[in-house]
């Protein structure tokens, strides 16, 4: 992983970059900041995105236009990618509640294909019969580990 510098006007901000191509051929930019402890995921090239939370911790930027996935940013990266002993951390979707059902539907499909299903997986918990909770995971990667 390639560590590079930036200065801002409180000082310098260590962050940390690497690169792969994912399962379906998309090229994947990883971008780190230990400081912050964020690590932003980019899939293809940057562009003009919306922001749509997932979880408190968890934000997917898209081309509403395009339709098209352009990064997902990991607030407390470390957190997010612990192990339990019974497994990885799960954190419900309740943010994405809030979302209009035509965008709702847009990123339940995004988070379920690739490149972003590669990195972010889905589930659901039966709260009752008729109710499901959607619930979600970082899939921790090798090349992740090095953030």
């Amino acid at each position: 992983m390639d560590k590079w510098t930036v200065q801002d006007r409180h000082g310098n901000i260590i962050l940390y970059r690497t690169e792969m191509i994912a399962y379906d051929g998309t090229p994947v930019r990883f971008v780190y900041d230990q400081e912050a402890d964020i690590l932003e995921i980019f899939f293809g090239e940057n562009e003009p995105a919306t922001g749509i939370e997932l979880t408190d911790h968890i934000i997917l930027r898209l081309n509403r236009q395009t339709r098209r996935a352009i990064s997902l940013m990991l607030l407390h990266f470390s957190i997010l990618t612990e192990r339990t002993e019974y497994g990885p951390r799960s954190y419900p979707l309740n943010k994405l509640n809030e979302a209009p059902k035509d965008l709702r539907e847009l990123v339940v499909r995004l988070i379920t294909s690739l490149p972003i299903s590669q990195f972010l997986k889905l589930s659901y918990f039966q709260t009752s019969p008729a109710k499901q909770m959607p619930l979600t995971f970082v899939e921790s990667q090798p090349i992740m580990a090095a953030a």
